[in-house]
């Protein structure tokens, strides 16, 4: 048997996968404050031992809410204010009142080795083991409970790195360096992926100890490439699980997008707390540039745009008069007004106020109306609206943030939405579907199957992954490199096949496309993303990358007679989800059990 778990903000999914194919789902209310029992729970209630795929809030909790763990940060001396300036860029140019953008570790922990190593990875200064002994006295004074390591230069020769990393590991601290991180060029975002690593490893260490209690149970973590990898590899890579839950969910998009026939799709994951968007064109699009509550992260990641609008998002009135949704939420504790506990007015409050949904969970959650009105009240009154007219504004406005976040992934990235499908899960997804696609002009809409645990459904369907890569700017010998890499990669992920890619750009350049190797794919990669390509120009190999995957056997679902067409306005309500179809919308069950919704 295997499960697919996806830990969400209001409710934590399973998906079982008998052995016979049945494939079941339920839900749990998540437990913000201690959700490993909450996953103990859902396992004992599958009621058999099994391969798990798990998708852990762990570390984007801890990252976005800035509940880490005390970090200290070692650098070469004179670097040690480089996570506090970052970049020049300026996400805020025209902004007169910027906020300042918090880093993780103060500077008061930032601490300055004298060592050095040239941009060709010549060693020129060593560490003493005076300043090592030294070193480790100021960590222990400090009281940090990490530490991440990230010298210059240090992706071309790690020597350094590895012998002050040798002399700290017996100070017991959980310990990580940028050349086992992201081993690639730029210095600030290889030391703020380290960084971030080191600032949630420890607390996923610890989840992933207390999930192990469930014998009987192999956890595997879903990363944020699309792929898994084994508990103990999660606890030492922390950072590549922060988009683990929502990858999960464009895996089960693709899956069921394939199965009803659609190769492009504009994934939609609407849940409690979020919505998430992607975009499929054949397969998911991927970056290694990912920014994540305005930090870098720098390794291998799906392209995901991620937005604080879900069903227990928080309407208020701001102080100009103006109605906001989000992104502040209710969450599971205490929830949506309707759920009996939250006074809060949210999403699925005005849902409940127009009669679009009545309970949850196939009638095991009855919803309390009176509690919704109450809470729209309180939007009507200062608005002067009626509590319908103030319920119906609540849904423009979160359609209106969650229609942007599509436009980030598709009509910024080149792409046409009216080209694609939109395949919308979560549950709140369906809610919504048609009149954000009437929005952008989109024709079809498609609600899959076990809409409301797709994400969890899409981790049964992923592979085990691991990513490996090297900085070679400046380097000649590429395939002596590669081979470095697969060596490794054959080392630690036996009988995997292994991709090549490498990372290119325009002499001159400063930023790279990464494409299939050897490389002649690029030019036409740069048309479409900028528009032009300068194909008589020399181009440059910044970075090599190797992935290694190990096949599952893939999820089959059982098929069955489409139904006829049929015409909205309707409503769908399902155990996980409910879709609302407007006036307008002709729908049909087709034979994956896929509502395939056309306008």
């Amino acid at each position: 048997m295997r499960i697919g778990v996806d830990a969400g903000g209001t409710f934590t999914d399973f998906v079982v996968l008998h052995d016979d194919g049945r494939v079941e789902a339920f839900k749990l209310r998540s437990n913000p404050s201690a959700p490993a029992a909450v996953i103990l729970a859902g396992l004992r209630q599958a009621g058999a031992s099994a391969d798990v795929v798990h998708g852990s809030t762990v570390a984007t909790n801890a990252l976005l809410e800035r509940k880490g763990v005390r970090t200290a940060f070692v650098t070469t001396v004179g670097f040690e204010d480089i996570l506090e300036i970052g970049r020049q860029n300026r996400p805020e140019l025209y902004n007169l009142t910027p906020v300042h953008r918090a880093v993780l570790i103060p500077r008061e922990l930032c601490f300055g080795v004298s060592e050095r190593a040239y941009h060709d990875g010549t060693i020129a200064l060593r560490p003493s083991a005076a300043e090592m002994q030294r070193l480790a006295a100021r960590l222990k004074r400090s009281g940090a409970r990490a530490v991440a390591i990230c010298f210059l230069h240090s992706y071309r020769n790690a020597a350094n790195e590895r012998a002050v990393a040798k002399a700290l590991r017996r100070e017991g601290v959980y310990l990580c360096a940028s050349h086992e991180i992201s081993p690639e060029f730029r210095e600030y975002e290889r030391a703020s992926t380290t960084a971030v690593n080191a600032y949630v490893g420890p607390l996923m260490e610890s989840y992933l100890s207390e999930l192990g209690r469930a014998r009987g149970y192999r956890i595997s973590i879903m990363q944020s490439n699309g792929g898994f990898l084994s508990a103990r590899d999660a606890a030492k890579h922390a950072a590549r699980t922060v988009l683990s839950g929502p990858a999960g969910g464009v895996m089960g998009a693709m899956r069921m997008a394939r199965v009803s026939g659609y190769r492009r799709v504009l994934g939609f994951d609407m849940g409690g707390t979020s919505t998430d968007v992607s975009l499929i064109d054949g397969e998911p699009r991927e970056t290694t540039e990912a920014i994540i509550d305005g930090l870098p992260v720098r390794v291998p990641m799906l392209d995901i745009h991620t937005v604080g609008a879900g069903g227990g998002s928080i309407a208020r009135v701001d102080a100009g008069g103006l109605l906001r949704v989000g992104p502040e939420s209710a969450g599971a504790d205490p929830g949506p007004a309707c759920y009996g506990t939250g006074n809060e007015p949210t999403v699925t409050d005005a849902h409940v106020v127009l009669g679009h949904v009545k309970s949850l969970l196939g009638g095991a959650m009855p919803l309390n109306a009176a509690r919704a009105a109450a809470a729209v009240d309180r939007i009507a009154k200062p608005l002067k609206l009626t509590r319908k007219a103030a319920a119906e504004g609540i849904l423009r406005v979160a359609n209106a943030n969650m229609e942007r976040a599509i436009r980030v992934v598709s009509v910024e990235r080149g792409y046409d939405p009216r080209d694609f499908a939109l395949l919308a899960f979560g549950g709140s997804g369906g809610l919504h579907a048609c009149a954000i696609a009437e929005e952008l002009g989109m024709r079809t809409v498609i609600v899959p199957q076990h809409a409301g645990a797709l994400s969890a459904l899409g981790m049964l369907s992923a592979d085990a992954v691991r990513d490996y890569s090297a900085g070679v700017l400046g380097r000649k010998d590429l395939e002596s490199e590669f081979l470095k890499l697969e060596r490794r990669a054959r080392k630690e992920s036996p009988g995997a096949k292994l991709i090549r890619t490498v990372d290119l750009r325009y002499l001159g350049q400063s930023y790279e496309l990464n494409v299939p190797w050897p490389g002649t794919a690029f030019h036409r990669e740069h048309k479409r993303v900028y528009g032009h390509s300068i194909p008589g120009r020399e181009v440059e190999v910044v970075t090599i990358r190797v992935r290694a995957k190990v096949s599952t056997p893939s999820v089959r679902l059982a098929l069955q007679k489409p139904t006829q067409p049929a015409a909205g306005p309707a409503l769908l309500a399902e155990y996980g989800s409910t879709t609302l179809i407007p006036a307008g919308w002709r729908y049909h069950r087709d034979r994956a059990g896929n509502v395939v919704i056309q306008r």
